[in-house]
């Protein structure tokens, strides 16, 4: 029943998305629904939350895994990348499920983005130290590259065939990282 609901809430928004789409999609009865929660919003914030687990999981274990700042740049874009080509709808549901609808989701969104924006500044942060990129504001630096990275994916499940740009996406989102934090080596 989540993975249909995360779905039908990348599909039709948390708005236009009903009880019955998500047990419709999940071949479960309305019943079943109400066994595990008691509304809507109850489930999309769970599922906002598991999401961001998911998502945020995978980012940093590719940071971890890598030794130099390109590398680890190179590696977190391709695990988000990956995640967002081939589970489009998490990326929806992240990004743009329930903005401005569901209240009790701006502080599980902020946390999120906070999250995003330490498992940058981490990198970030220890480059500075090391004198391998030029000195900066890390915080804003980690935030403008959750940005441009979030503005990317979200053109890159726009376009017509996302999976063969995916290499390039990757490589040039990369390079500009690099140029974007003034990357020394």
């Amino acid at each position: 029943m989540m993975q249909a609901a995360v779905r039908v809430f990348a599909e039709k928004g948390y708005q236009s998305a009903t009880i019955r789409d998500i047990v419709d999609e999940a071949g479960v009865a309305v019943g079943t629904f109400y066994f595990y929660f008691p509304d809507k919003e109850t489930l999309f914030i769970y599922l906002y939350d598991e999401t961001a687990d998911f998502m945020i999981q995978p980012i940093q274990q590719a940071i971890k895994g890598r030794a130099t700042l390109p590398m680890k740049i190179e590696s977190a874009i391709e695990a988000y990348f990956n995640i967002g080509v081939y589970e489009p709808a998490i990326v929806h549901l992240l990004l743009l499920g329930g903005v401005g609808a569901v209240p009790a989701l701006v502080e599980k969104r902020a946390k999120f983005r906070e999250s995003l924006v330490g498992i940058w500044q981490q990198p970030l942060d220890q480059a500075l130290e090391k004198g391998v990129i030029l000195d900066q504001n890390t915080r804003r630096s980690a935030e403008a590259l959750v940005g441009a990275i979030d503005e990317v994916i979200l053109n890159l499940l726009g376009s017509a065939e996302p999976i063969e740009e995916l290499p390039a996406a990757i490589n040039d989102l990369t390079q500009f990282a690099l140029r974007a934090i003034a990357y020394v080596g």
